[in-house]
């Protein structure tokens, strides 16, 4: 064998070699959370209206609230739909939006449960009088006319499912419209990957007054899933008692369709396939070196 031919099988190993881990490592790399923070903040639903219309505008077209994934689009939950017999004073089930209006999410909380604020027709005091009167001025909707809250907890955990189904899902992208966060770093999401691993918190913009807004929306643009968001709304559960700290409490709900699998993001896909072909045009020019 001539020194030239082995030198080129030789070569042609290790270059096989050095294709075949970077197309492999394109596979298992771990993909990191990066993101887009649509966050604003103020004295009226108008100052955060065009926050809000650019993150549904980066989601896609809204979805009806029937079972089944779409894969693409959005969701929403504005409560307005939700009857009188589970508003205040009752208590919403936590599954509400995935059993009774399917929307593809369960709630939980480590307080008691949670509730819906009533409607004017109602006869129950509005905005959460129903716990403390000085709510019914404190809190406004965005969109008219009910909030939502834990109860007996500041913190709101939701889960994804595929719409009406108990098949776990996740999604890409999710925000919240809040009522009267005063003070900063108090309001805030946090968001875990389907293993339950934090992919960061992100804090809501604060504005001084009654019935302010404030909107956090994130969306993970690097395919990173999202399988469970924790909601902290401020630092002081609801009471019929003073709040000395800063109660806060939730409008709209906005997220990208939940839905099941992962699909590489596309320049991922490119990489992979950039790096597959690569290595088969190596393994047929090794193939016409050992033929020599």
């Amino acid at each position: 064998m001539s020194t030239r031919i082995l030198m080129t099988r030789l070569l042609s190993l290790r270059t096989l070699s050095v294709v075949g881990c970077s197309a492999l490592s394109l596979l298992s790399a771990p993909r990191l959370g990066a993101q887009v923070v649509f966050s604003s903040a103020g004295a009226n639903a108008a100052a955060v209206q065009a926050s809000v219309d650019l993150f549904r505008a980066a989601l896609g077209p809204l979805n009806p609230n029937v079972a089944g994934s779409f894969g693409a689009g959005r969701r929403e939950i504005n409560w307005d739909g939700v009857p009188d017999l589970l508003a205040a004073p009752n208590s919403l089930p936590a599954n509400f939006f995935n059993v009774n209006s399917p929307r593809g999410v369960v709630f939980s909380t480590p307080g008691s449960g949670f509730q819906v604020s009533a409607s004017a027709a109602s006869g129950t005091p509005i905005n959460f009088g129903n716990i403390n009167a000085s709510y019914s001025t404190m809190f406004a909707p965005f969109s008219a006319q009910r909030l939502f809250t834990p109860i007996g907890s500041n913190i709101t955990d939701v889960s994804f499912f595929v719409p009406g189904s108990t098949t776990a899902a996740t999604t890409s992208a999710f925000g919240v419209i809040f009522s009267d966060v005063d003070l900063a770093a108090t309001t805030s999401l946090q968001f875990f990957d389907p293993l339950n691993n934090s992919l960061g918190i992100f804090n809501a913009l604060n504005f001084t007054g009654d019935q302010t807004f404030s909107f956090l929306g994130v969306q993970f643009t690097n395919g990173a899933r999202v399988g469970r968001v924790r909601i902290t709304t401020g630092n002081q559960i609801l009471t019929a008692g003073s709040s000395p700290g800063d109660a806060v409490v939730m409008d709209d709900f906005i997220y990208a369709e939940p839905t099941v699998g992962v699909v590489p993001e596309p320049g991922t896909a490119a990489l992979m396939a950039f790096g597959l072909l690569s290595l088969g045009a190596i393994v047929k020019r090794r193939s016409r070196t050992l033929s020599i």
